[in-house]
């Protein structure tokens, strides 16, 4: 004889809604204006924080220059590109945001990370200090279109 159990559906209440409130998704739109105003404050530091962050680029690929690309090298570019990611568009860069996406996508995996070529770091590594050093900032400028869809390709070639 065959004896089937019977499971019981225990329904789990949703109490994060009670938690955060209903009101604009939870947030408080004063709170949310008071953050917009400290973020537009500290805007004037937002152009020598990008290139802070573009020196450490550059010591990640001089790091891989200099002591080969090694697991420790790699994994040092990819936290430089990551914090690029998240970056750029907050300091008024969305482009960079995007080649840092793909630099990320190209290097994310560690099993996978030593196989990426070098030309095709070196290319969004350039790619991203050429945006900064250009002032393009958006990624409908024709110069960071062509530049995107040229990475796009490149990483999609070596993903193949």
């Amino acid at each position: 004889m065959s004896q089937q159990t019977q499971g019981q559906m225990i329904p789990v209440s949703n109490t994060l809604k009670l938690k955060i409130g209903s009101r604009f998704g939870g947030i408080d739109p004063a709170a949310l204006a008071k953050a917009e105003a400290a973020l537009k404050g500290l805007s004037d530091n937002f152009d020598q924080w990008m290139q802070d962050e573009l020196s450490k680029l550059d010591a990640a690929r001089a790091r891989i220059a200099s002591e080969g690309y090694t697991a420790e090298t790699g994994e040092n570019l990819y936290f430089r590109a990551h914090d690029l990611k998240g970056l750029g568009s907050t300091y008024g860069y969305p482009v960079v945001t995007e080649i840092a996406g793909s630099l990320c996508r190209l290097i994310d995996d560690p099993a996978t990370r030593l196989r990426a070529p070098l030309f095709l770091l070196d290319a969004h590594i350039d790619g991203i200090k050429a945006a900064v050093r250009g002032n393009i900032r958006e990624s409908d400028n024709p110069v960071a279109k062509s530049l995107l869809s040229e990475l796009d390709r490149r990483v999609r070639e070596y993903e193949a």
